[in-house]
């Protein structure tokens, strides 16, 4: 019979209480022995979904690691910038860890941890999802197997989706800097990572351009308060209106991730009056960029260049790889590749199951837990030292849109 390993949950919101569900439905592998979250309702759910007893559930990620080590992997989800003290305590407990990225806020903190993980030899995989999505995963074996030659040039687009960046980069959690961190590491340290994974070459140099650009108080609605509930003039032509998006809405994504799950327009609209879901975009206090543009310049010559916008009406990712014989394109929502050979002009077609997140998360946890079976750090497929190589481009890119120059990854590497 297979060892059932215990998991300590440090944050119980969105990807927390994912993990949560997952090592619910698989008991004979995993178990969940305590949890910590400063929200009584998210701790809660965690806690009756695996039958914790009070003493189980705390109410700081610091009271849960102020005890004598209570599981075999701490899963750490807690905000970003509590990561590397969360992390560097975990690992010296003894703890093996699944880190939500982004690893950390700072290029400093992605060290400690990463020599956190050394120093205390323990399993550490860095919940880099596209990694372990499968038309990712078929994506890097078609580069590595030369279905189009030589890769030469890549250029990827994030679209976030308009209504997306309001929720979470604008009013939400990652919408201020001193908060959370810059957009790039926040929202986009997936795509980074990806992108040079697929090359399978170090990159060499970046630049970036960007700026917060409409989500501004100089395109507020004249006369617009600062509470959409308030009485907007502008609340029948405004996308953002916070009625429209939490209050009227039942089938969107947001309203829920927001926790405005009564049964009636009325219930939500009194949960939702004066929360920073009610603000008005064009006053809170967001900082972080709507629109990005990083260019890559990798050994062998290879380039690419990533897009993050915030202007679509759409979500996902559009990845166009150009190589010596060949070209692909392909779409992550959709789960379709484009294969175009160039010397028979032949396409070929595959089409990858679409719930990439779930599957990806699926995938995180069967690897780790081999990884744990088989005591090899290396099994996983984003440990700390792969995720601090690719972080650094993030970090690279935000100097260079900062400072308005291109940025040598070597100067990175020499602090």
């Amino acid at each position: 019979m297979s060892q059932v390993y215990t998991f300590a949950i440090l944050g119980a919101g969105g990807q927390g209480s994912m993990f949560s569900r997952w090592i619910r439905e698989h008991r004979d592998c995993a178990r969940v022995v305590a949890v910590a979250d400063p929200n009584q309702a998210r701790r809660k759910s965690v806690a009756d979904d695996h039958k914790l007893p009070q003493d189980a559930q705390y109410e700081r990620w610091e009271d849960l690691l102020a005890k004598p080590k209570l599981a075999d992997v701490i899963i750490n989800t807690t905000m970003d910038r509590q990561h590397v003290a969360s992390s560097v305590k975990a690992l010296s407990l003894g703890y093996h860890m699944l880190l939500e990225k982004p690893m950390a806020t700072s290029l400093e903190d992605c060290i400690a941890i990463d020599k956190a993980r050394r120093d205390f030899n323990r399993i550490v995989s860095i919940d880099h999802s596209m990694r372990y999505s499968a038309i990712y995963l078929e994506l890097k074996r078609l580069v590595d197997s030369g279905a189009i030659g030589e890769l030469v040039s890549f250029d990827q687009l994030e679209a976030v989706e308009h209504l997306h960046q309001s929720h979470s980069f604008v009013r939400g959690n990652w919408g201020n800097e001193a908060r959370s961190t810059f957009m790039l590491l926040a929202k986009s340290c997936h795509d980074v990572d990806i992108l040079a994974h697929l090359t399978g070459k170090n990159c060499l140099r970046v630049s970036s351009f960007g700026s917060l650009k409409y989500f501004n108080k100089e395109h507020a609605p004249k006369g617009a308060p600062a509470f959409c509930t308030d009485g907007c003039p502008a609340e029948s032509s405004c996308a953002y209106s916070s009625l429209k998006v939490y209050a009227t809405q039942t089938g969107s994504w947001m309203p829920r991730h927001a926790g405005f799950t009564q049964a009636t327009f009325e219930e939500r609209l009194e949960a939702l009056r004066h929360t920073n879901f009610d603000r008005c975009v064009f006053q809170t206090d967001n900082d972080v960029v709507d629109h990005q543009v990083v260019a890559f310049e990798f050994e062998n010559g290879i380039t690419g260049t990533f897009t993050m916008t915030a202007f679509t009406p759409f979500g996902g990712r559009f990845l166009r790889l150009h190589g010596t014989h060949g070209f692909i394109r392909a779409e992550s929502d959709t789960g379709t590749i484009e294969i175009h050979r160039h010397a028979d002009c032949k396409v070929d077609k595959i089409t990858i199951p679409t719930n990439v997140h779930n599957s990806a998360d699926d995938t995180i946890m069967r690897n780790f837990i081999q990884a744990l079976r088989e005591n090899n750090p290396r099994m996983v497929l984003t440990p700390t030292d792969e995720s601090l190589r690719t972080h650094t481009i993030a970090f690279a890119a935000e100097k260079s849109r900062r400072e308005h120059r291109t940025i040598e990854i070597s100067e990175m590497l020499k602090r």
